[in-house]
């Protein structure tokens, strides 16, 4: 049994995406005390979220003097703006309001990346494949309130995190009820983008789009329409997460193709953990493999859904005890 060395002062870590803000103390190394999950919508900004969470640690609070934080969009200049989410911030101006000693801030699926090496196989539900290739790169990405995308590549003795924002390349349809779905959002949209149809609105919006000839049509949220799905009471839902799942295998394929994820392809994010057996036995799994001439290459590659509670947090604490160690 690994002894606990408990740190001189407690570092908080925050997994902040466009729906949910997600805080936890770490008392010593990827040992985490006080979880808590604010809903975005109630709070003004980033500032406002943490001063919320800080107050509830009362007098631990105040001692917090090293931070990391992963958000779900681009972390290039000091001005982060986030993509689903009315907040924006100066990361320096953040780290002086809470006299931060230090400050990480991260893309939120970079930080999920650098979890991956920690997640154990009960974390892990495999859909298909062989083992994973040893020190190969590893694919990650997930729909949730977007979709987040990254690779971590091995290099000597550790890992890299890839960034990237590959939610947003161009989703292509694979056949014609797919290019249905397509025609529909570009009506609407212009632009198709994948996390466009593979996020929880983008759920709504196939369903939409499968239901478009149905007189008197509203709009369902993605929990109900999985929840149908899910029961069986909803045609409709159920094709609606089946066309998910597809279109899901094809995007996974690309960035496995893409970043050579001979390591595995990891699934995160809000969505598909919850369908369980549903996605295992989804079109998911074919359509990953069917791509022509790399069909054989691609069969061998293990994809593995996260179903970890808030597995981003072991990824921000690596992040921040690699920037105190440097």
């Amino acid at each position: 049994m690994r002894q606990i060395e408990p740190f001189a002062s407690p570092r908080l870590v925050a997994d902040i995406g466009g729906t949910n803000a997600r805080f936890a103390i770490e008392v010593a190394t990827r040992t985490f005390a006080h979880v808590t999950v604010l809903d975005c919508a109630a709070y003004c900004g980033i500032e406002a979220a943490l001063r919320a969470y800080l107050a509830t640690l009362g007098d631990l609070g105040p001692q917090v003097r090293h931070a990391a934080i992963g958000i779900a969009t681009p972390v290039l200049t000091d001005l982060v703006k986030m993509t689903n989410l009315e907040w924006s911030f100066s990361i320096d101006a953040l780290r002086y309001a809470f006299s931060f000693h230090t400050l990480v801030v991260t893309n939120d699926f970079t930080a999920l990346a650098h979890a991956l090496p920690y997640l154990s196989a009960a974390d892990l539900l495999q859909v298909g494949g062989k083992p994973a290739s040893q020190l190969s790169p590893l694919g990650l990405l997930g729909p949730g309130t977007g979709l987040g995308m990254a690779g971590l590549i091995p290099c000597n003795d550790r890992y890299i995190a890839l960034s990237g924002e590959g939610g947003h390349t161009s989703f292509s349809p694979s056949d014609d009820e797919e290019a249905r779905v397509w025609r529909y959002a570009r009506a609407r949209f212009g632009h198709v983008s994948a996390e466009r149809l593979l996020s929880g609105a983008g759920l709504t919006l196939i369903h939409e789009a499968i239901r478009a000839h149905v007189p008197g049509q509203y709009p369902l949220s993605p929990a109900a329409i999985t929840k149908q799905a899910l029961l069986g009471t909803d045609p409709h839902c159920k094709k609606a997460v089946g066309m998910f799942c597809a279109m899901l295998g094809t995007v996974a394929a690309d960035l496995a193709l893409t970043i050579g994820a001979r390591g595995g392809v990891y699934i995160g994010g809000g969505i598909v953990p919850r369908l369980g057996a549903m996605f295992a036995q989804s079109a998911f799994r074919r359509r990953f493999e069917n791509n022509g001439r790399m069909r054989a290459y691609l069969a061998d590659i293990p994809v593995y859904v996260i179903n970890a509670a808030l597995p981003a947090l072991a990824g921000l604490s690596a992040q921040l005890e690699e920037r105190l160690s440097a």
